[in-house]
């Protein structure tokens, strides 16, 4: 029962100061923040696709269990709080592409990162099989919903 106890005295006071840190962020910081969790991901879909779509890199289970695995704890960490309003201007590491119409438009942003996130979940879960066949499938999901929000989000 103690464990228990500490344990959500421990939870509930790094989430107070996870939620401090946050509203302290600078936009930079959000933007070089969220930047870096997408490149982290793109990096992770580039070995998926090397070794099952395009079959250029011989296939490694324990590997791509670990990329989706990567992808689909990025897209549940949360980074809708990397999206401050006023984010669609400035840098991170490099000058965001974010359209002001992802802030003026939040239901279908939503929409749109629920979509990925299933779609994550869904490939994390696939790569757990080994069936190479459903990973493909389930990659090619994780790309749509990517793209669904890259066309109405993302500046060229």
């Amino acid at each position: 029962m103690k464990k228990l106890l500490a344990g959500a005295v421990l939870g509930v006071a790094t989430l107070s100061v996870a939620t401090v840190s946050l509203a302290q962020m600078k936009t930079e910081d959000a933007i070089k923040f969220r930047q870096a969790g997408y490149a982290f991901m793109s990096w992770n879909m580039g070995k998926i696709k090397a070794q099952v779509v395009d079959g250029a890199v011989p296939y490694n289970k324990d590997q791509i269990v670990a990329a989706a695995n990567v992808i689909a704890a990025v897209a549940n960490s949360g980074m809708g709080a990397l999206y401050p309003a006023g984010s669609d201007k400035g840098s991170g590491f490099h000058e965001t592409k974010v359209k002001p119409e992802f802030f003026q438009n939040m239901p279908e942003v939503g929409k749109l990162a629920g979509n990925f996130n299933t779609a994550a979940n869904e490939l994390a879960a696939a790569a757990a099989t080994g069936d190479q066949g459903a990973i493909k499938a389930a990659f090619g999901k994780v790309g749509e919903s990517c793209k669904a929000c890259h066309d109405q989000f993302r500046a060229k």
